[in-house]
């Protein structure tokens, strides 16, 4: 078995209001900065896992990313593998 690094970074659709953000972009535009016209906020999750080939890792993670990391009706999910570093 090898060792894997994925990251899952989840985003809230375009389509979907997203208050962290509208408030981040207001705060911003009260204290004079108005040329920052769009601000989203997400959430990056960082996983260490053990597999026996980089397609199983992927795989698990795309299976760990469905079930438990994401909504897929609200938000994006974009996952990235890759072997650990020794």
């Amino acid at each position: 078995m090898k060792k894997y690094f994925a990251t899952a970074t989840v985003r809230f659709k375009k389509s979907v209001l997203e208050p962290q953000g509208q408030a981040v972009q207001l705060t911003l535009a009260e204290k004079g900065l108005k040329e920052f016209s769009l601000v989203r906020v997400g959430k990056i999750i960082e996983v260490e896992l053990e597999a026996e080939s980089l397609e199983t890792a992927k795989k698990k993670m795309e299976d760990l990313a469905n079930s438990m990391l994401y909504n897929d009706v609200m938000e994006t999910c974009e996952l990235t593998v890759r072997e650990s570093s020794p």
